[in-house]
């Protein structure tokens, strides 16, 4: 009735049930089902937005893999998944996220994959976004740039494209 290869195995049917599912026990797969997967493998449930709430000042910079809102003042750079800056907030540094939502105040530049910038948000600063939502109201002074992966350091594509024609041109005045 019962083998100690099918109780081991995932999916395996106890008693009672048809012989499909000794057969399928037997083969390895599961009669219309997926295997389990073990606990170890499964995903962590993802944790809450981290707050820093509208009385915090925080002088130095930030950096999680997780989300983080921000509704008091932060003297620094911030890089996270996700950032919110708050309406009352007030930020002066560079924020790098993969999502950026900014309803405050913003002085530094801003890059992210998905940047928004909300009727309230005031921005003083460069953004550099794969995609961009500027809504009606919102005060932004400063350079939009999008490129492909604005998350790497911004400033190392300009450098580059100008080195290769200042180069020869150094090489034409040494050879005349």
């Amino acid at each position: 009735m019962f083998s100690k290869s099918k109780i081991n195995e995932p999916g395996a049917k106890t008693s009672g049930e048809d012989g499909k599912a000794a057969s399928a026990a037997e083969t390895g797969k599961s009669a219309g089902e997926k295997p389990a997967m073990p606990l170890t493998s499964s995903p962590k449930p993802k944790a809450p937005a981290s707050t820093l709430s509208s009385d915090l000042t925080i002088v130095g910079n930030l950096r999680t893999t997780g989300d983080i809102q921000v509704e008091g003042h932060v003297q620094g750079d911030i890089r996270a998944h996700l950032l919110t800056v708050g309406e009352s907030a007030t930020i002066e540094g560079e924020i790098v996220a993969d999502d950026i939502v900014v309803t405050g105040r913003v002085i530094g530049r801003v890059r992210g994959l998905k940047v928004r910038l909300t009727a309230t948000a005031k921005v003083e600063g460069d953004i550099v976004h794969k995609t961009i939502a500027i809504e009606s109201g919102a005060h932004f002074e400063g350079s939009v740039q999008r490129q492909e992966d604005p998350l790497s350091s911004g400033s190392k594509p300009a450098p580059r494209a100008a080195r290769p024609a200042a180069a020869p041109a150094a090489k034409a005045d040494a050879e005349a």
